[in-house]
């Protein structure tokens, strides 16, 4: 049962373990849902995490609980309603969704979605601009129509990764913060050991879902991922009126407004970086916001009095194609590989039960992953990053 008071809970022990059944290394939600998975599922298993438990991409996103294009959605839009009862601590997971298009164009962008969705079953209402306001009392005159998604949602991502970090303790699972990983031993075709800046930790499998770092840690066991990393920003204003329906997108943005009423959008053009230039977090950057700020003040306009009160950005990894990949790789007995390009918080109570299938059966039994297989990309061109104008902030300037 979780602690009567959450607050006192400390996540992450202090004492590196010589061994566990599993290895995690990445502390974000797709690691902590993974390893939160297993432990159900009595399997010993620890999580290493470089800095602190969600400080990337999965503590600083927009929130959003809904990916159509996924094999994973159904198991995400079953899972995400049950989700502070399965894991006993708050997500503050708010169902539906509105979008918004302000001109003709946006609506014909947003519709390519809405085929999709209702392809697999799932409602969604065309509204106008009347209804639009009547949901969202922030916009303004400037709405042209919108989407009633009776599906999706948001949830808090700090909050997300506590509950996950919280309930995998509750089972048993260990977290191991502020621990980097500086190698693997491998032997016949097993890894056999992941190696930290504090010590040796041995085990019968490893997983890696460690964010941007992914491609870098597979490279030390010969195999190619390819992604680049882009910087992604958020802003959150002072608090409003709380609206009706708190996940509104649309206009390039993602986010949502808070139970506290705050506005916590993210969106606008990425910077493209190395990783290795950035040790520690990313730091926001003026002119990302300024461009968000537009954007939200656009799509919110009687929002646009507000004040920003916090900015924050985070590194995102990107594949080739926008998909994420979650496999198996072949020729390796006991290695799983887990990077979400993008799309990691929402998808996480779904892949990290299909991560635990893999790991436990070899296979997951409630989605296709075929398309997520890394094996897609092995004719890749080998200047593909370049062919699509992803380039280094140093690169470009």
């Amino acid at each position: 049962m979780p602690a009567s008071d959450p607050s006192t809970r400390a996540i992450g022990t202090a004492d590196l373990p010589k061994g566990a059944s599993v290895v995690v290394v990445g502390g974000g939600v797709t690691g902590l849902s993974a390893a939160w998975w297993l432990a159900r599922n009595g399997v010993d298993v620890v999580v290493i995490e470089k800095g602190i438990v969600g400080w990337e991409a999965s503590g600083r996103n927009g929130g959003g609980c809904s990916h159509h294009h996924s094999p994973l959605f159904a198991e995400e839009q079953r899972l995400w309603p049950l989700m502070d009862e399965m894991l006993g601590y708050p997500t503050e997971f708010q169902p539906n969704r509105v979008r918004i298009a302000l001109n003709e164009k946006q609506l014909a962008l947003y519709t390519r979605a809405v085929v999709n969705a209702r392809h697999q079953g799932f409602r969604i209402d065309e509204i106008d601009a009347r209804q639009v306001r009547e949901l969202v009392p922030l916009a303004g005159d400037n709405v042209f129509a919108g989407h009633y998604y009776h599906f999706g949602g948001h949830a808090n991502p700090h909050r997300t990764v506590q509950a996950y970090a919280w309930a995998l303790q509750d089972l048993g699972g260990r977290v191991i913060q502020h621990t980097g990983v500086t190698g693997f031993e491998v032997a016949g075709g097993k890894v056999v050991a992941v190696e930290t800046d504090r010590g040796r930790i041995s085990c019968d499998h490893l997983v890696l879902a460690a964010g941007p770092q992914t491609g870098r840690l597979a490279g030390m066991l010969g195999i190619d991922i390819p992604m680049k990393v882009a910087r992604a920003e958020m802003i959150v204003t002072e608090a409003l009126p709380l609206m009706p329906i708190g996940g509104v997108d649309g206009n390039g943005l993602y986010g949502r407004q808070t139970l506290r009423g705050n506005l916590a959008y993210g969106g606008g053009p990425h910077e493209w970086v190395e990783t290795e230039e950035f040790p520690g977090r990313a730091r926001p950057s003026t002119p990302l916001m300024q461009n968000i700020a537009k954007r939200v003040a656009e799509l919110l306009p009687l929002a646009g009095h507000v004040k920003i009160i916090r900015s924050w950005a985070g590194l995102i990894e990107n594949t080739p194609d926008g998909r994420p990949v979650i496999d198996r790789p072949d020729g390796w007995e006991n290695l799983t590989l887990a990077t979400l390009s993008g799309v990691g918080f929402g998808l996480s109570p779904a892949s990290g039960h299909a991560i635990q299938q893999l790991v436990t059966d070899g296979t997951c039994r409630f989605a296709d992953l075929s398309t997520l297989r890394l094996s897609r990309f092995a004719h890749l061109e080998p200047d593909w990053a370049a062919l699509q104008g992803w380039q280094s902030m140093q690169m470009a300037s």
